[in-house]
C-alpha cells in the first residue's frame, strides 16, 4: 500500500533528528514532496478539488518542515533558494497559505545568527515579487517586517519613510491588526530618536486600533511594554512597573520566550524607584525562576550594588553583563542616570565632614580614577549640589558653608518695588493735573 504524502512528511521529520545521513535523506524527501513530485501530483489531481486540496496541504507541511530543517542547520543560502523554488507551489495554494509559508521562511532565516543583511535582502525581494503578483496582504506584512529590520539596524529615517507609506495604505483597507503592529513600530522608532511626544501619539493610535478588535495576548503585551517604556522615560517608574507587570503576565500565560526581557525591565523599574530590596523577592517567585536568564542575573547584581552603595560593584556588573545592560538602549539610559545618582550620593556623603579635602583621597575611597571624580565634582559645583571650588594647584576640594539668605533683603526689595509703584502713580496724577 502506497504511503500517503502526510505520512512521508512525518517520517522525514523523524529522520532529520537521527544523524547526518538521515538528515540528508530527510532533506531529499521533503524537497521531493514540496517541489518535484508535489508539482506532478498537483497536475494529476486536475479538477479533483478534494485531492488537490490534500496535496496542497501536504506540500505546505513539507515546505514548512524543510524550512525548519534548514534553520536548525543554519543553512541561510538554502532557505533563500527555497523561496525561489516554491514559486510553482505559490501558484496553486491560496494566497493566505502563500503568505504563511513566505513569512515562516523569513522567520526561519531570522533564527540564524548574523543574517540581518540577508533578511533585509529577502524582504525587499519578496515585497517586490508580491507587488508584481498583486498580493497586497502579503506585501504589506513583508514591508512591515522590513521596517522592523531597518529599525533594528538603526536606519530610522528609512524605517519611518516605509512606515508612513504603509500607514496610508493600511488605513484605507482598515486592517486593524496590522495597524496595531505598524503604530507600535512607529512608537519604538520615535522613542529611539528621543521624540517622546510622537512616540506617545503613535502608541495612542495603536491602542485605539487595538480597542476596536480582539488582539492576541502577545500583541497586547507589546502595547503594555511600550507604555511602560515611555512612562519610565518620564521617570514615572511606579506606573511603568505596572505596565511591564501586565505585559509579563500576558506573555507568561502563553509561555512566550519574550517574557524574560520584560521581567528584566520590571526589575529595572524597582531599582530606579529606590526599591532595590524588592528585586530578590520578585526573582524568587515561581514566574521569576521560570524566566530567569542573564538579564535577570544582571539586574540582581545591579540591585545588590545599589543597596551596598558600591560603585565598584556597579561597574563590575556593567562589565560582566555588558550585552544585557550596556547594549540594551532602554536599560543603558536609565542605568547611566542611576550611576550618576549613586556617584553624587557617594561624593556628598564622603565630603560632608570636611572643609578641605584632597580629591585623590575621595577617589581612593570610592575606587574611581581621580579624573572621573574631579570632573563629577566640577559638575556638581556648577549644578549647585554643594558650594565649593576646586584648587587645581593643591589637588584639593574646598567646601564652603551654604550661604544663609537673610529674609530682610527680600523685604527690602519688596519695599523698594512698592515705593516705585507709588512714585509712578503720583507721577501720573501730577501729569493729569498739569494737563487740566
Amino acid at each position: 500500500m502506497e504511503e500517503t504524502m502526510e505520512g512521508r512528511v512525518k517520517r522525514a521529520k523523524e529522520l532529520s533528528s537521527k544523524g547526518e545521513n538521515e538528515w540528508m535523506e530527510a532533506e531529499a524527501e521533503l524537497r521531493k514532496l514540496t517541489i518535484e513530485e508535489g508539482t506532478t501530483r498537483s497536475r494529476v489531481a486536475g479538477g479533483n478539488k478534494t485531492l488537490a486540496a490534500e496535496i496542497a496541504k501536504a506540500r505546505e507541511e513539507a515546505a514548512l518542515a524543510l524550512a525548519d530543517l534548514y534553520a536548525q542547520r543554519g543553512s541561510s543560502e538554502k532557505l533563500t533558494c527555497l523561496l525561489e523554488d516554491l514559486r510553482p507551489l505559490f501558484a496553486v495554494v491560496p494566497k493566505a497559505k502563500t503568505a504563511k509559508i513566505v513569512r515562516a521562511i523569513i522567520d526561519a532565516v531570522s533564527r540564524i545568527p548574523g543574517t540581518t543583511e540577508l533578511q533585509l535582502k529577502l524582504c525587499r525581494e519578496q515585497a517586490a515579487w508580491a507587488r508584481e503578483e498583486k498580493r497586497t496582504f502579503l506585501r504589506q506584512r513583508i514591508e512591515t517586517r522590513l521596517a522592523s529590520l531597518l529599525f533594528a539596524t538603526k536606519d530610522y529615517p528609512g524605517a519611518l519613510a516605509l512606515i508612513g507609506t504603509l500607514l496610508s495604505e493600511v488605513k484605507r483597507l482598515d486592517d486593524k491588526l496590522l495597524l496595531v503592529d505598524i503604530h507600535l513600530l512607529e512608537s519604538r522608532v520615535h522613542h529611539a530618536l528621543r521624540n517622546l511626544p510622537k512616540s506617545k501619539a503613535a502608541l495612542t493610535a495603536a491602542r485605539t486600533a487595538a480597542n476596536a478588535i480582539y488582539v492576541p495576548p502577545s500583541a497586547q503585551a507589546e502595547i503594555d511594554c511600550q507604555s511602560g517604556t515611555l512612562h519610565a522615560e518620564e521617570k514615572d517608574y511606579k506606573t511603568a512597573y505596572s505596565y511591564f507587570y501586565e505585559g509579563f503576565e500576558q506573555l507568561s500565560s502563553v509561555d512566550e520566550k519574550n517574557a524574560g526581557p520584560v521581567l528584566k525591565y520590571m526589575l529595572l523599574c524597582k531599582i530606579m524607584s529606590g526599591n532595590a530590596e524588592d528585586v530578590a523577592s520578585i526573582v524568587n517567585t515561581k514566574a521569576g525562576l521560570k524566566y530567569s536568564n542573564s538579564g535577570v542575573d544582571a539586574m540582581t547584581a545591579i540591585a545588590e550594588a545599589y543597596k551596598n552603595r558600591s560603585l565598584k560593584e556597579f561597574q563590575a556588573a556593567l562589565h560582566k553583563y555588558a550585552e544585557d545592560l550596556t547594549q540594551d538602549i532602554i536599560v543603558h539610559n536609565h542605568l547611566q542616570s542611576l550611576y550618576d545618582k549613586m556617584l553624587e550620593q557617594n561624593i556628598c556623603r564622603l565630603i560632608e565632614p570636611y572643609s578641605t579635602v584632597e580629591i585623590a583621597y575621595i577617589a581612593k575611597l570610592i575606587d574611581l580614577p581621580i579624573q572621573v571624580v574631579e570632573s563629577k565634582m566640577s559638575q556638581m559645583i556648577l549644578d549647585k549640589v554643594f558650594c565649593g571650588t576646586l584648587d587645581q594647584g593643591s589637588g584639593a576640594l574646598i567646601i564652603y558653608e551654604d550661604p544663609e539668605i537673610d529674609e530682610a533683603y527680600n523685604f527690602a526689595i519688596e519695599t523698594f518695588q512698592t515705593l516705585g509703584n507709588v512714585v509712578n502713580s503720583l507721577m501720573k496724577r501730577s501729569q493729569k493735573i498739569q494737563v487740566g
